[in-house]
């Protein structure tokens, strides 16, 4: 890097999360996401970006009004449960038999309220070393570790099985859950679901099963929410740099509730990244940069899907497509309760397996001394990356997607505290280096280095 002095410090990134944060709830169509929609172009505009512009996305709305859960043993006594309706899922009124799920006989919650248990993934970090492509953790902090991921083996889909089974509805609990919440805004996927349902926490679903095993419960679900389709916008900026290829830059606007590292933290990324390179002359830019900060990312990645669609023909000059999600602390249950160690949650680097950028990332990773790091195949764990930038792979760009995954990424609890700020100047830095190794490099000539 020729312009250490031109980085943003990182008070100021972390203002740009504190600005996200304090507008409260960001999900799609929601007030905050809105002004984020518009924020985001005022500062695109102000750091000297050109043809600015919102890029206008159709996908679903969703906003929960109201939830109960109260269940009725058969002594006729009632206790209320505290709950949060899964998105997407049927609105108003249910009364049935609560029956618990099993997997050997999944029948018999036909017609019933399915109780399932939905404990999220703890994956032994050194697991990772057997699918990355090259790991960095000089300090072996990942010998006798594990991650708390914030999905379970469901992943998007936890009530599946029950539906399959002919269940009216479904109680997930979230069992072993880290603070025992239950603000646990999956599943994201955008699909209808025609069932009933709501999560509880741990404490509530070993209350519930204590009822069954005294005999035959009722439950009355209540979810209100107002449900439709909404219109959001991708919020696109350029710079001209050496040559009209391009490098993508990008992250999501919207989040789960008011987010701080999902994806406060991203958008500030890549407000960092537009600062600095407005700032650097024309010829150094590699290329030309267009900077996106898409809509839609808890509604399906509707927005980078779209933008992939409209942008097709140029991503075919693309020669390089950079994301970057989740400047997270790790935070870990270790004994009993929440402690944030001071530690950077692992870092995923999902990169396309071509010499050059593999080589790029490595040596950027190295010289801002990004511990805790994994490099990954785009498809380690399916089709495409588990990031916001996952369509462009598919499309057949190069990407290098910057992930981390705390368990905390789709709660409530996702607050100010858990942005490991001593990131947000390194990994700056680590995508600028990767930007600049892009250099007189075609699209074509990147695409035909693969290993």
């Amino acid at each position: 890097m020729n312009h250490e002095s031109l980085l943003p410090e990182e008070s100021q990134i972390f203002g740009w999360i504190e600005e996200v944060f304090g507008h409260g709830v960001r999900r799609p169509g929601y007030p905050a996401d809105r002004w984020a929609e518009m924020w985001v172009q005022e500062q695109f505009l102000e750091f000297g970006l050109e043809r600015v512009r919102a890029e206008p996305v159709e996908m679903p709305y969703w906003e929960p009004r109201a939830a109960s859960l109260v269940a009725t043993d058969e002594r006729g006594e009632t206790t209320e449960f505290a709950c949060f309706p899964l998105p997407l899922t049927a609105p108003g009124d249910l009364e049935a038999e609560l029956v618990a799920f099993d997997e050997a006989s999944p029948e018999r919650v036909s017609n019933a309220i399915a109780l399932c248990d939905v404990p999220l993934m703890r994956i032994p970090h050194s697991w990772y070393a057997s699918i990355a492509t090259w790991a960095y953790d000089p300090d072996g902090s990942f010998e006798h570790t594990r991650q708390i991921l914030p999905f379970s083996r469901a992943v998007q889909d936890p009530t599946g099985p029950s539906v399959d089974a002919g269940a009216s509805g479904f109680i997930g609990v979230l069992t072993e859950y880290p603070g025992d919440s239950f603000q646990y805004y999956v599943p994201y996927d955008a699909q209808q679901r025609d069932i009933h349902g709501v999560w509880v926490n741990g404490s509530s679903g070993g209350r519930l099963r204590q009822m069954i095993s005294r005999g035959v419960v009722k439950v009355r679900l209540s979810v209100e929410a107002e449900a439709g389709s909404t219109t959001c916008y991708n919020v696109v900026g350029e710079l001209p740099g050496a040559d009209e290829e391009t490098v993508i830059i990008g992250s999501h606007h919207d989040g789960p509730w008011a987010s701080a590292v999902e994806d406060g933290s991203g958008i500030a990324l890549v407000f960092a990244q537009a600062l600095y390179w407005s700032r650097i002359p024309r010829a150094e830019r590699p290329h030309r940069l267009v900077f996106l900060l898409n809509s839609g990312h808890m509604a399906g990645g509707a927005g980078q899907a779209a933008f992939v669609k409209t942008h097709r023909v140029e991503l075919d000059r693309c020669v390089l497509e950079v994301h970057l999600e989740h400047a997270a602390n790790e935070v870990t249950d270790e004994g009993g309760a929440l402690r944030v160690t001071g530690q950077p949650e692992v870092r995923w680097w999902f990169t396309s397996r071509i010499r050059r950028l593999e080589t790029a990332v490595r040596s950027a990773i190295e010289a801002e001394d990004l511990r805790r790091s994994f490099i990954l195949k785009p498809d380690v764990f399916g089709p495409k990356p588990t990031t916001d930038g996952a369509d462009f792979h598919l499309a057949g760009v190069p990407i290098v997607n910057f992930l981390t995954a705390p368990f905390y990424l789709f709660d409530e609890m996702d607050t100010l505290d858990k942005i490991h700020r001593p990131s947000l100047v390194p990994v700056t830095r680590a995508a600028i280096r990767i930007i600049e190794s892009t250099a007189g490099v075609s699209a074509s000539a990147m695409r035909a280095d693969t290993v």
